[in-house]
């Protein structure tokens, strides 16, 4: 993935699509649709996959490589450039090429990053000039982890997880390990042992404790996902051995599971003291935590999620 700060947006080039890690998360009651309330903190990380667009005068839509596993009605790519070229009454066609690096099924939001990078990739080569809260909007109709990446900002989330407050953040290394599991979040959700009442937090209570470059909360998901996968409670088991317990927290749904660190040089010491312990088939990598998206500075939005905006830890 590029460590530039932004992508410029064009035909044939690699576009970054970043992974995201849930600082914390608390389930905090539940709609009466049975969706989760949730409260949140998402955070960019410089290490994800990539995506690469050529046009096509056909009008068809068409996925370059396979995804294995994922069928292309599937697939949250075609997926998205399939409803941005439906709402907007487009006749342009794409050829959509991904480079994947992030695990699937592993939390760290990597079907939901892609599928923002073709929104706003394609929002902007096919010129339809919508607004990010626009975008946003087509976005949650994709999944609750989609918006965010379109919203561009690391942010503090409520709601589904479509209600954002952008936020900078300290500067961070994380350690990122893959225990070789996909956890299915729809299983997390529906396990009947989950806590779905933790007190709501305010945002002023997460960013004190941010602010001391510690990690707030806890993650609600991850005692089911320990429960059911040996593998990610192993992997917490492990890595709280080398940081601390307080200090690791499963992201998302899991399974990846990760560990604050204050410089990268001190997370890459962690990582190959770890990667001498962990079983094989696991996988892991540093990353620093970034708080703009590779793509911000290429969208026509309306302002939403610009560091004026951002609450400051």
């Amino acid at each position: 993935m590029s460590t530039a700060a932004t992508n410029a947006i064009e035909w044939g080039v690699w576009l970054d699509a970043p992974a995201k890690i849930n600082l914390f998360l608390h389930v905090i009651g539940r709609r009466p649709d049975g969706y989760h309330l949730l409260q949140t903190a998402f955070r960019f990380l410089d290490f994800g996959d990539r995506l690469r667009f050529t046009p096509r005068a056909d009008g068809a839509l068409r996925r370059v490589n396979p995804l294995e596993g994922v069928a292309e009605e599937d697939d949250l790519c075609m997926r998205a450039a399939r409803l941005l070229q439906s709402e907007t009454g487009c006749t342009q066609g794409v050829d959509i090429e991904l480079d994947k690096h992030l695990p699937m099924g592993g939390g760290l939001g990597g079907g939901s990053s892609d599928a923002a990078t073709v929104l706003i990739a394609l929002n902007r080569l096919w010129r339809l000039d919508l607004s990010r809260a626009s975008l946003q909007a087509l976005a949650l109709r994709l999944g609750a982890d989609v918006p965010v990446f379109v919203f561009g900002r690391s942010a503090f989330a409520e709601g589904v997880g479509e209600r954002l407050q952008a936020v900078a953040l300290p500067a961070a290394a994380y350690v990122v390990v893959a225990p070789g599991v996909s956890v299915p979040t729809p299983l997390v959700f529906a396990a009947p042992e989950l806590t779905r009442n933790t007190e709501p937090c305010k945002i002023a209570d997460f960013a004190e404790v941010a602010a001391q470059q510690r990690l707030f909360g806890r993650n609600d998901l991850q005692p089911v996902a320990a429960q059911n996968f040996a593998a990610v409670a192993h992997a917490i088991r492990l890595l709280g051995e080398e940081v601390g317990e307080q200090e690791v927290r499963m992201s998302g749904s899991g399974a990846c599971v990760f560990a604050q660190c204050a410089t990268r040089g001190q997370a890459e010491k962690v990582l190959a003291t770890l990667s001498a312990r962990w079983p094989e088939g696991w996988q892991g990598f540093v990353a620093c935590g970034v708080d703009v998206h590779p793509l911000h500075g290429e969208m026509s939005g309306d302002g939403q999620g610009s560091k004026n905006d951002a609450v400051q830890l």
